[in-house]
């Protein structure tokens, strides 16, 4: 089984904007690093200050095929997207 580590973390900072901005923004960031993130040695590390979007993105990201996890830090939150094992 071969051993897969991230080597490469891909910042996205939204805050201050809101949906669906947010979402088309996420979405763009996606496509165009499309290929990376489904090798599994990257993810895109999203901070949002807006609520909603820690509803519409990860929902996004996951119809697209992607695991996508949600956390609260401090005064934002942080969505951490990357390719779905199994």
């Amino acid at each position: 089984m071969e051993s897969r580590e991230i080597v490469e973390t891909i910042d996205l900072n939204i805050l201050g904007q809101v949906c669906p901005a947010c979402l088309l923004v996420v979405l763009k960031a996606l496509n165009d690093h499309e290929e990376r993130l489904r090798s599994g040695k990257t993810r895109l590390v999203v901070r949002t200050d807006h609520r909603d979007s820690t509803r519409t993105v990860p929902e996004s990201a996951r119809k697209m095929g992607y695991e996508a996890q949600v956390r609260k830090v401090d005064t934002y939150y942080e969505i951490s997207i990357g390719r779905k094992d199994g």
